[in-house]
């Protein structure tokens, strides 16, 4: 539901874009913008988040210049829920380094830090594994690379970013669904954490963002072309039933 003008920003009411360069704990190479350049709407319904060489030579990021532009956009101030369906139509970039990712974090993110707020990855790829997509959840005890999750391959091989596809959670008190194009491909519960503390019992709020670079990604080489994009059909939320 990204209706609205050809280059248009997305509904501040609903979207906030997060601006910096600080590699978000990743070492990621993008500085994100707030300008229409990063995100927009296509007048067809979509919402386009666009990675970019960067042409500023003011923009620094955290290992010197920029070397990229792209954009984040969350729903801290404007929505959260807790439970429910979370799902979007999303056709992804491609190339190496290149990172989509829907996917959400707990409201109480500046208490509690991360991962104490916990963290649901509804759809992430990275860019060498075109076909796959990457379903997580990160808390304490349970983060970064010990974050527990499963990963869902396209039949023969074929890249994600031919085509759109849906992305979905379904999350309840007694444990979180995820799915691909409506086929469910993994469910982790409380039982999953190995004794640790299960922090999906609290509202959550919504992210999208494209990444260029980290240490999952690695960074992209020559044969990465840019502008990449990341086009947003809707993002629907509905109430546990």
């Amino acid at each position: 539901d990204f209706d609205g003008a050809a280059g248009s920003a997305p509904d501040r009411s609903r979207w906030t874009l997060e601006t910096g360069g600080s590699g978000n704990g990743n070492h990621e190479l993008q500085y994100y913008t707030n300008s229409t350049d990063n995100a927009a709407l296509d007048g067809n319904g979509n919402l386009v988040i666009t990675a970019r060489k960067n042409t500023d030579p003011n923009l620094n990021c955290w290992n010197g210049p920029c070397q990229f532009t792209s954009a984040r956009l969350n729903t801290a101030q404007t929505f959260t829920q807790k439970y429910g369906h979370f799902e979007a139509r999303i056709k992804i970039p491609r190339g190496q380094g290149i990172w989509p990712a829907f996917w959400m974090l707990g409201d109480d993110l500046g208490s509690a830090g991360w991962p104490g707020s916990g963290e649901i990855d509804i759809m992430e790829n990275v860019g060498k594994e075109p076909s796959t997509v990457h379903g997580t959840i990160h808390g304490p005890g349970y983060s970064g690379a010990g974050g527990i999750g499963a990963a869902y391959n396209l039949p023969n091989g074929k890249p994600f970013a031919d085509d759109f596809h849906t992305f979905a959670v379904d999350w309840s008190p007694s444990g979180i669904t995820w799915s691909v194009d409506g086929q469910n491909y993994q469910t982790r519960t409380p039982a999953d954490v190995n004794g640790n503390k299960w922090v999906y019992d609290h509202p959550f709020f919504i992210i999208l963002n494209l990444a260029v670079g980290g240490d999952w990604p690695g960074s992209p080489d020559a044969g990465t072309s840019f502008p990449q994009t990341m086009t947003v059909d809707y993002v629907h939320v509905s109430a546990q039933n």
